[in-house]
């Protein structure tokens, strides 16, 4: 209590883990602070062992952390462990905010809510920032939060979504952390991206990839289209040659453990994921399959339909999901394995979405 802070800020960055080190926000406001401090932050960083990636999972517009147990040693298990609290600050009861739609970076979380605000959250140290439009938000818009490692600044995507005639436009704009502003970066009408794939965008190195389609013929020929945080333009990037036709689903993802982009398709009966094991500036990738699951039960080969949400665990070669058919259920599949866990401690009414994060202490101003 009575110790000099620089004392207590080298004591508290040997806490082993950002999620332990979390905890102790709780214990008095002067902790709380120490947390969200810079200096706490970097020198954490260079003590600290590399954490690995925890679990979430959006449901019922709340932010939870699921504890996933793959040990061969006991039964699979999921259980829904504790609630990520996010408040409204406009609220006077402190009411819970809710979450339509988040997308995870470093340890941030964008978060798009249900009455059109954007926040973005460290819900390790609590900091949160509210991302003020250009012009009003929509619910047809998508977000995405990536890094510009040009000028080392965080950055947001966002794109609006609307039909003129049966053409779908889409204009795009971006918000700097640098400058606290918002400017438009184009529009596009040759591509064609879903609402759902829209806002299950997954970021790899700072940028962010889709799956999308032509507008125009062939209109069944998928490409990936990734956006360039530092150089703030759209790609075009090929998927695997057997996966571009005759799939009925497709869904990106990154492997839990090094954050890989992952590939996951399904054909009649076979299930295969693929993993970019090489992704060039030019927009080159090198694809490597990873599993394939052949005969796989009814059930599971179900879930794979507009809204589904998965992992790859490299370390234990599955694949971890779950879908709209089946919320309550985490599935587990491997090449000689398929189990159905029930996770407990919350119950979905919505799609839930799972994701992969990465517990952190980094500043939400970093960069300016």
């Amino acid at each position: 209590m009575h110790l000099p802070e620089d004392l207590v800020v080298e004591i508290l960055s040997r806490v082993p883990t950002v999620s332990s080190l979390a905890r102790l926000r709780s214990t008095s406001k002067r902790w709380n602070t120490l947390v969200k401090d810079g200096r706490l932050a970097k020198k954490h960083s260079a003590y600290a062992p590399r954490q690995s990636p925890l679990v979430i999972m959006l449901i019922n517009f709340r932010v939870y952390l699921v504890s996933i147990n793959l040990n061969n040693n006991v039964p699979p298990s999921a259980k829904v462990t504790c609630q990520f609290s996010l408040k409204d600050p406009l609220s006077i009861f402190s009411k819970e905010i809710d979450i339509r739609s988040t997308f995870h970076l470093d340890g941030l979380l964008l978060c798009n809510t249900k009455d059109n605000r954007l926040v973005v959250w460290n819900p390790c140290s609590g900091e949160t920032r509210w991302i003020q439009p250009r012009y009003s938000y929509k619910d047809s818009d998508c977000y995405a939060l990536g890094y510009d490692n040009k000028s080392s600044c965080y950055k947001i995507l966002r794109m609006h979504r609307f039909f003129v005639g049966n053409i779908l436009h889409i204009e795009s704009e971006v918000y700097d952390f640098a400058s606290h502003s918002w400017r438009g970066v184009g529009e596009s009408t040759s591509w064609f991206i879903t609402q759902i794939s829209c806002r299950r965008g997954v970021c790899v190195k700072g940028n962010t990839y889709w799956l999308a389609g032509g507008q125009y013929e062939p209109r069944n020929d998928h490409f990936l289209l990734r956006f360039d945080f530092s150089s703030e333009r759209f790609q075009f990037l090929s998927l695997p040659a057997d996966a571009r036709r005759d799939y009925g689903n497709m869904a990106l993802s990154v492997t839990k453990e090094n954050q890989q982009l992952c590939l996951l398709a399904t054909q009649v009966l076979d299930i295969n994921v693929w993993m970019a094991t090489k992704i060039e500036s030019t927009g080159a990738i090198l694809w490597s399959k990873f599993l394939t699951v052949t005969g796989a039960d009814i059930r599971y080969r179900l879930q794979f339909n507009i809204g589904m949400s998965f992992l790859v665990d490299h370390e234990d070669k599955v694949v971890v999901s779950c879908n709209s058919v089946f919320p309550n259920i985490i599935h587990i599949v491997g090449e000689d394995k398929y189990i159905e866990v029930n996770h407990h401690g919350a119950q979905p009414r919505h799609i839930p979405y799972l994701l992969s994060y990465v517990p952190s202490l980094v500043q939400i101003q970093q960069g300016i």
